[in-house]
Order: structure tokens, then sequence, then C-alpha cells
């Protein structure tokens, strides 16, 4: 699992946007986004999170990567 703050994601828009920036990197990947948070969750992913967050970032969304929860 890999998370990531997005600060850029403001809209629903945004949010689909970040989502088929992952779901070009890592197409079976199970993604959860919290807009409140500026949260995004890649789950059930090969892809690696470098790839995961490049590719949200040339969407536009600069991503950080977070540590997973134990």
């Amino acid at each position: 699992m890999h998370r990531f703050k997005v600060e850029k994601m403001g809209c629903g828009g945004c949010a689909k946007s970040v989502t088929r920036a992952i779901q070009a990197v890592a197409p079976n990947a199970r993604i959860e986004v919290n807009l409140g948070a500026k949260h995004v969750t890649v789950s059930d992913t090969a892809g690696s999170a470098d790839r995961i967050a490049q590719a949200i970032a040339a969407a536009g969304f600069p991503a950080e990567p977070l540590l997973a929860a134990a």
C-alpha cells in the first residue's frame, strides 16, 4: 500500500485526474481519495511509490509520500 499527500487536490475533478494518472501506471490498483485530508491511498498494486508519485506530479499534482500505517 502507498499513501500520498496531494496538497493541490481540491475538488472532484482533481481527484478524477489523480485517479486517472495512477491508473495509467497501476491499472489494477485500488485507489481511495480523501479530499478533506488531501490524501490518496493506492492498494493492491505492484507499482512502485516513485512511479505513482511521478505520474501524479505529471498530471499537475505534486505528491508527497506518507508512511503507511502499521
